[in-house]
């Protein structure tokens, strides 16, 4: 079998998800057609923004669908009339029913930002971050109705860095992410795919990211408050608050000094130095809530920081 022979349906939605339609489009798959989320309010402005994977779509002409929920029957006869081969989901954004998971022979695969069974669900990556991990990669697995619960296909790992923040890690997972899916339809072709089924007594699940989830708690280390502030770069964003105003910050590094959890142990052009519960965080990068985002020399020319000073 040829990846020509395949009549082939991609289900994705943010930039996360186009390399890996980029590589199917590469590979010759026959795209019979794309399902992304709809169009929907975006900015201050609230003009309608257009997903990344409709915009990709719409240069190779593959028809694009935007089902609001693809579990209604309209939805789910009208992908059974594309007749696909196969399904590859990434990102999508929506769970596929059981009625869906059914209409391809090959069935429907999924590219997950994750060495499963660890860390299933909608945010792997910063999960793995905040936890402090090496090492993660990508897993492609058959989809079933449980939640990233499928056979495991092909995995490939990577080294996370230890000052990679998650939109570093997550640019470089979606360039793996197509390697791997790549490799899952030679495979698939060529009759050699196998499967492995996942332990669940081995998962973890992370969960999708919230703002309030960003707040720093500064009883905690140095090194799991660093791991937290790059775990939510760009979004959320980790925050404290210094007299009353929201401050977000960035660029973070784990030292050695100690004080009280919070204490403002230092603020000059080398950054600002804030104890926590063992060694001490400092910061590179600061915003208040409404402004730029600065270098600390530059946040501190307008926003003096004495040592003293609590973050809450």
């Amino acid at each position: 079998m040829q990846p020509q022979e395949l009549r082939t349906v991609f289900m994705g939605t943010p930039d996360f998800a186009l390399q890996t339609l980029q590589g199917l489009i590469d590979a010759g798959c026959k795209m019979v057609g794309v399902y992304t989320q709809p169009d929907r309010p975006k900015g201050r402005g609230k003009q309608l923004a257009v997903p990344p994977v409709k915009e990709l779509a719409q240069k190779y002409d593959i028809p694009v669908y935007q089902p609001l929920k693809l579990r209604q029957s309209e939805a789910v006869a009208e992908l059974e009339a594309l007749a696909p081969d196969l399904i590859v989901v990434v990102a999508y954004g929506q769970i596929l029913p059981k009625r869906v998971l059914e209409i391809p022979a090959h069935g429907c695969i999924n590219v997950h930002a994750s060495l499963l069974p660890k860390y299933r669900g909608a945010a792997p990556i910063n999960k793995a971050i905040i936890d402090g991990e090496t090492e993660t990669g990508i897993t492609t697995m058959y989809m079933d109705v449980g939640l990233d619960t499928g056979d495991m296909l092909v995995k490939k790992a990577l080294s996370i860095g230890p000052e990679e923040t998650a939109g570093e890690l997550h640019d470089r997972l979606a360039s793996l992410g197509r390697e791997t899916m790549e490799e899952t339809l030679r495979q698939l072709c060529a009759g050699t795919l196998q499967r492995e089924v996942q332990d669940d007594e081995q998962s973890t699940y992370a969960s999708l990211m919230k703002k309030e989830d960003g707040r720093i708690d500064w009883s905690r280390s140095a090194q799991e408050i660093h791991n937290h502030v790059r775990g939510l770069d760009p979004w959320p964003g980790a925050y404290t608050t210094i007299n009353g105003e929201l401050l977000k910050l960035a660029e973070t590094s784990p030292e050695a000094a100690e004080g009280l959890p919070g204490n403002v142990i230092a603020a000059d052009k080398n950054g600002v130095c804030v104890a926590c519960g063992s060694g001490s965080l400092r910061i590179q990068q600061l915003q208040l809530a409404g402004r730029k985002r600065l270098a600390a020399a530059d946040f501190l020319r307008g926003c003096p920081l004495e040592a003293g000073a609590m973050m809450e």
